[in-house]
């Protein structure tokens, strides 16, 4: 069985990316991080979504940010933007520096000692915050440097590849991919800046985003029901 490394936060977007990777045969080798994000609730939904969907291995590694405060992700005297219109501005302030570089490098370290060539990453230029690591182009580019810049790459023992399977997908349309592939959404997290159980804002870009997905897929979102009965 083919192995791939799957970029996994526990979010709805890299969740639904583990069970297309699942879902073409992969035996699926499971990369979070730990980078000391305010949400860190994400890393719990992650270890239950990798064991509840038979991932081979969970990973999670610790990066040390070079500059927290840098984003309001990482700096948790920050306030996170809410309200706002996602990806109609300027980059928001919830951007981390070069995050999907370092993610991505890592992901490829592991792979090219594993031997697996594919990567998955649940990236998305449609509906999203208007990150410039998330766009086609930077993934792209990436593919071409990991292939350039490794040897399994140089000596053609391994064929990189970065799959953006939900790249040019509505959050409507990841939704309804995720339930086909009978993703509990139940598991995941998508907040910037929940409370300490977990339970989402609901003003944040990212909770903004999840909600307008789960709205025009028809469905509801079992995270909005239950922060509804707790308010």
């Amino acid at each position: 069985m083919s192995r791939a490394v799957v970029l996994l936060s526990g979010g709805l977007d890299s969740s639904t990316c583990l069970l297309v990777a699942r879902s073409e045969g992969f035996e699926t080798w499971a990369l979070s991080f730990d980078y000391g994000q305010r949400h860190a609730v994400e890393l719990e939904r992650a270890r239950a979504i990798a064991e509840r969907y038979g991932a081979r291995a969970h990973k999670v590694v610790r990066l040390e940010t070079p500059d927290p405060g840098a984003s309001s992700l990482t700096d948790r005297n920050a306030a996170v933007p809410r309200g706002g219109a996602p990806g109609s501005g300027p980059i928001p302030s919830t951007y981390v520096p070069a995050r999907n570089t370092l993610f991505l490098a890592h992901a490829a370290a592991w792979g090219e000692a594993l031997g697996a060539s594919d990567i998955f990453i649940g990236a998305n230029a449609l509906d999203y915050s208007g990150y410039p690591d998330c766009r086609p182009e930077f993934l792209e580019a990436f593919e071409r440097a990991v292939n350039l810049g490794t040897k399994a790459g140089v000596e053609g023992g391994l064929r990189f590849r970065v799959r953006a399977p939900l790249i040019a997908m509505t959050k409507a349309e990841i939704v309804l991919l995720g339930r086909s592939l009978g993703l509990d959404f139940g598991l995941t997290s998508s907040c910037y800046d929940p409370g300490r159980d977990g339970t989402p804002c609901g003003a944040c870009d990212s909770c903004q985003l999840r909600q307008k997905g789960f709205r025009e897929a028809g469905l509801e979102d079992p995270l909005s029901i239950r922060s509804a009965r707790r308010s």
